[in-house]
């Protein structure tokens, strides 16, 4: 009997040990918002909106592995929903929204959105489904730390966001010098040196068909940033400042991005999503950004206000004033209100205000 208790006791302490390197994160939300379209032939709006993300990290020793999911985004926008393991042939012009990962429709049956299927033919839907988006391994090699695999490099104020497989960094540091080596594939390389000079940090990277600049510091309690997307294209180069402080109680940011004749301001930040692939505020090559934001806490709650401009282009000026309330909820979730209003000269379709209601929790 005590063989056993032994035995018992060890084989837990082992799985103990073997789960200790393991850990799992992820964030659900969900959102409803309204949006009322000033156009009398453009139908306002309600939309439920679902989103999650799963990320497992798998550690030993210097040596971690990344496992994200995400994808996970469920709407429910029309009249017709089916859960998951049911079936239902609509009608010919019928609309349909799934919460499940694959739906077979007939034939004479008719996707509105988002399907492989077309009029007259049989179809699959399967965009509401988990996909592996980032999957990654990062390590050292004495000085150099190594990262390989396949990850998001993020939004910045310039450019969108990708998503590659096959990337390689290595990266190490001397003489004061921070130094990156990345590629993606034989057209993506590119070498970034980084470094802290006087208070100001500066970094640099060549690329296979252009550069960037960076450059941030603090200067009397006002924070300042320059960043700088050069292309060896004609009329290709784009450019971010930024300025922030704090006045009391209020925190005041200020940026201006700005892009020549050929090129478009993408990403997804705080001056706005303009992720135009992502089906946001596309906007049009030439065009200018200028966003003011002010926030400042009041009885437990964040409030911030933020004003857009977009211009620099021929009766396409567009304004755009976002209102977001922010708060912390007992139960370990987050509610979040945001009001918006946007007025467009170039679409007679896209001045419109909206309310979204936001319900979010991570873990």
């Amino acid at each position: 009997m005590k063989k056993q208790l032994i035995a018992a006791a060890v084989a837990s302490s082992v799985s103990a040990v073997a789960l200790a390197d393991i850990s799992i994160t992820g964030a659900l939300k969900t959102n409803y918002t309204h949006t009322d379209y000033e156009s009398a032939s453009k139908n306002d709006s309600d939309i439920f909106k679902h989103e999650a993300d799963l990320k497992i990290t798998g550690k030993s020793g210097d040596t971690t592995v990344v496992m994200n999911f995400g994808g996970m985004d469920f709407s429910n926008e029309t009249l017709t929903s089916i859960g998951d393991g049911s079936v239902t042939t609509p009608g010919v012009g019928a609309t349909v929204t799934t919460f499940a990962s694959d739906v077979s429709v007939g034939a004479g049956a008719k996707l509105t959105a988002g399907t492989n299927g077309t009029s007259g033919t049989a179809g699959t839907l399967a965009n509401n489904k988990i996909d592996i988006e980032d999957l990654y391994l990062t390590t050292k090699i004495g000085d150099v730390a190594i990262k390989t695999g396949q990850w998001d490099n993020g939004n910045n104020e310039l450019r969108a966001s990708s998503r590659k497989g096959g990337k390689f960094e290595a990266s190490t540091s001397f003489g004061g010098f921070d130094v990156k080596y990345a590629n993606g594939n034989a057209a993506d390389d590119e070498i970034t040196v980084g470094t802290t000079l006087g208070g100001v940090a500066l970094s640099y990277t060549d690329k296979n068909a252009g550069e960037a600049i960076k450059a941030s510091t603090t200067v009397g309690g006002v924070g300042l940033k320059y960043y700088a997307e050069n292309s060896d294209t004609a009329n290709s180069d784009r450019v971010y400042y930024e300025a922030s402080m704090n006045l009391g109680e209020v925190s005041v940011k200020v940026g201006k991005a700005e892009a020549e004749t050929a090129t478009t301001i993408e990403g997804d930040t705080w001056m706005g999503d303009f992720e135009g692939a992502s089906g946001a505020f596309d906007l049009t090559a030439g065009q200018d950004v200028t966003a003011i934001e002010l926030a400042t806490s009041v009885g437990g709650n964040k409030l911030t206000f933020r004003n857009v401009q977009v211009d620099d282009y021929a009766a396409r000026d567009t304004s755009i004033n976002k209102v977001i309330v922010t708060r912390p909820l007992a139960s370990g979730a987050t509610f979040e209100l945001t009001y918006q209003d946007v007025s467009d000269d170039g679409s007679t379709t896209t001045d419109a205000t909206s309310l979204d209601l936001e319900l979010s929790v991570g873990f």
